[in-house]
């Protein structure tokens, strides 16, 4: 008889209010992400905020557990990146969205991680993800180099944008003395560009992002490219990166604006077995139109790129399955 799967959230107040689920840090049970004594596994999944992408796509995720696996399903909200590898390295999630420049500094042990966190591996790689660099017209922002001395949004603390943010300023020769940052969400980014108080803000995302079409609708917008010289760091000094651009109809520019991108990865704790990790990447992508249906980004989603630009180990249940369906 397969074991059933039942995601939870890791919030204390919903998890204590679900009949026989754990409140967070004992999500994955015993050794090997066993449950408690039915046999049942417990897992959360840890997204991000839910003005971006991240979140829509773990709730589509945690709703084909549910129909295909029995899952009882929740979903819950983070700080995205960097926050949810700490929380699978705690032991308190077992399965997450991420982005792959996040996970290879992990592995790594770079900043802002004070020493190697491997205890991950990818499920997926499921779309790119693009360093967007959004500034307000009348700010006068039209390159990289325009925002020093500018008051900057970086992102929430400890998420995936604000660790992008300071990858891509530092290719540029700017660190955070050069500029004002401001540690804020998209949706408090977005309400301090359209009152004045930002200037611009970094939005790491696949695209459209949803908050900057919101903000095109109200404040004049310039998408800073991301080009010449810290273009060339970024893609020598980080195997993740790659050189790309944000079509014109996008944000309705005048033309193609240059970028870069890399991996949005599905991962999991390394302590789920090998059976159940096969059979959640087995259910993700047999029903893979019902996750990119959730938003533009999504629709980019696809089998034939899953094993691309992933810089970190690979589940050895998601291995089993991508060898069992080449």
């Amino acid at each position: 008889m397969s074991r059933r799967l039942i995601i939870i959230c890791s919030s204390v107040v919903f998890a204590m209010a679900v009949i026989g689920c754990q409140p967070p840090g004992g999500g994955g049970g015993g050794e090997g992400g066993e449950g408690g004594g039915d046999g049942e596994l417990f897992v959360t999944l840890a997204t991000g905020g839910q003005s971006g992408n991240y979140y829509p796509i773990g709730a589509a995720l945690a709703s084909v557990y549910e129909d295909e696996l029995g899952a009882t399903t929740t979903v819950e909200a983070t700080g995205a990146s960097v926050d949810n590898i700490n929380l699978l390295d705690q032991g308190r999630v077992e399965m997450a969205l991420i982005q792959a420049d996040a996970a290879d500094q992990a592995y790594n042990g770079d900043a802002p991680f004070e020493e190697p966190v491997d205890s991950f591996s990818a499920v997926a790689s499921l779309y790119p993800q693009f360093a967007q660099v959004i500034a307000t017209e009348a700010s006068g922002i039209e390159t990289m180099e325009d925002l020093e001395g500018a008051t900057v949004s970086v992102g929430a603390p400890n998420s995936g944008v604000e660790l992008n943010a300071r990858t891509v300023t530092e290719a540029f020769g700017l660190s955070y003395d050069d500029f004002s940052p401001e540690y804020l969400s998209y949706s408090e980014t977005i309400e301090g560009m359209q009152n004045g108080n930002i200037d611009a803000g970094f939005f790491t995302s696949g695209i459209p992002n949803p908050s900057v079409t919101e903000l095109s609708t109200s404040t004049e917008i310039t998408v800073v490219p991301v080009e010449g010289e810290g273009l060339e760091n970024l893609l020598s000094d980080y195997n993740y990166f790659e050189e790309t651009t944000i079509p014109a109809d996008t944000y309705d520019t005048d033309g193609d604006i240059p970028a870069v991108s890399f991996g949005n990865l599905l991962v999991v704790g390394n302590d789920l077995d090998e059976d159940t990790v096969f059979d959640l990447t087995s259910a993700l992508w047999d029903n893979v139109e019902q996750i990119q249906g959730t938003n533009s980004a999504a629709e980019e989603i696809s089998l034939d790129t899953a094993e691309e630009s992933i810089p970190i180990d690979m589940h050895p249940g998601a291995e089993r399955y991508y060898s069992e369906n080449e």
